[in-house]
C-alpha cells in the first residue's frame, strides 16, 4: 500500500497552502456559509452574499467547483436554470467557517476597542 504524502501548510512548497488560501478567502467563506442551507441559483447567491460582484462570484464558484467543494446543476429549461450546492467535501467546511463568522460577529465590539486603542497610540 503506497504511503500518502505528508502535508504541512507551514512549508512554503506544500500544495495544501493553495487550499488554505482558497478557504481563507472572505468570499469563499461567505459562499460556503450561504450554500450550507440548500442549493441556490446564482442570482439568489449574489443577493445573499451582499457586496460580491458577479465576476468575483463566478470566479469563486469556479474555484470551489474545481476543488470539489461545490457542484453545479444545469437544467435544460428555457431560460436555462443553474443551481449550486455544497458537495459532501464542501459541507465539511461549513462548521469551521460558520464558527469564524460567528466569532467575527460576536467580537466586533472588542475589535473596535482594540483598533481605537491602537490608533490612539499612533
Amino acid at each position: 500500500m503506497p504511503q500518502l504524502p505528508s502535508f504541512s501548510v507551514m512549508t512554503a512548497t506544500c500544495p495544501s497552502r493553495t487550499s488554505l488560501a482558497r478557504i481563507a478567502n472572505k468570499w469563499t467563506a461567505m459562499v460556503v456559509i450561504a450554500l450550507s442551507a440548500d442549493r441556490m441559483r446564482f442570482r439568489d447567491l449574489r443577493a445573499t452574499v451582499d457586496g460580491i460582484s458577479a465576476k468575483v462570484l463566478t470566479e469563486t464558484l469556479r474555484d470551489l467547483e474545481r476543488d470539489g467543494l461545490v457542484t453545479r446543476h444545469m437544467y435544460a429549461e428555457v431560460p436555462p436554470r443553474v443551481e449550486y450546492e455544497l458537495t459532501s467535501l464542501g459541507r465539511t467546511l461549513h462548521a469551521p467557517l460558520h464558527a469564524l463568522g460567528l466569532w467575527a460577529e460576536e467580537h466586533m465590539t472588542e475589535v473596535f476597542a482594540a483598533r481605537d486603542s491602537f490608533d490612539a497610540r499612533q
